[in-house]
């Protein structure tokens, strides 16, 4: 009588069927894991995509923010004085908003790239997974 060893898959053909759920069962269970692995791993990349969206549309608020602050310095000085002061802060104050516009659509560009938040390469990858079992079954 042929004694197979454990950690050797045996052929389809001369396995009994509890070697053969065995080898099911170990085969699910990788998988599974690997399917869990690619899903922290697609998690770990959109989470940092929002977080770096985060902080460029922060950038561009503070920015905007500085930039209204000194349009409206512009306007105080333009009544104090005719053309140097609020000339100058006019300046200064479109350029700040126009810097601060380009981050804030930079940060939503990158959050739009990280959303949703869901791993949808596992997702996928677990839906064909499972219809490959489903054919294997069916055969």
């Amino acid at each position: 009588m042929p004694t197979t060893d454990q950690s050797t898959p045996t052929p389809a053909a001369e396995a009994s069927t509890a070697q053969l759920v065995r080898q099911l069962t170990e085969q699910v269970r990788t998988l599974v894991t690997d399917e869990v692995e690619l899903a922290k791993v697609e998690m770990t990349a959109k989470g940092k995509a929002l977080g770096v969206g985060a902080g460029l549309a922060g950038a561009g608020t503070i920015v905007l923010l500085g930039g209204g602050l000194a349009l409206i310095a512009a306007a105080i000085a333009a009544l104090a004085l005719v053309l140097p002061v609020w000339a100058a802060a006019l300046i200064v104050g479109a350029l700040l908003l126009i810097v601060g516009a380009v981050l804030a659509l930079a940060g939503k560009k990158q959050i739009t790239e990280g959303a949703p938040p869901v791993p949808t390469k596992a997702i996928d990858s677990t839906k064909q997974d499972v219809e490959t079992l489903r054919t294997e079954i069916r055969r």
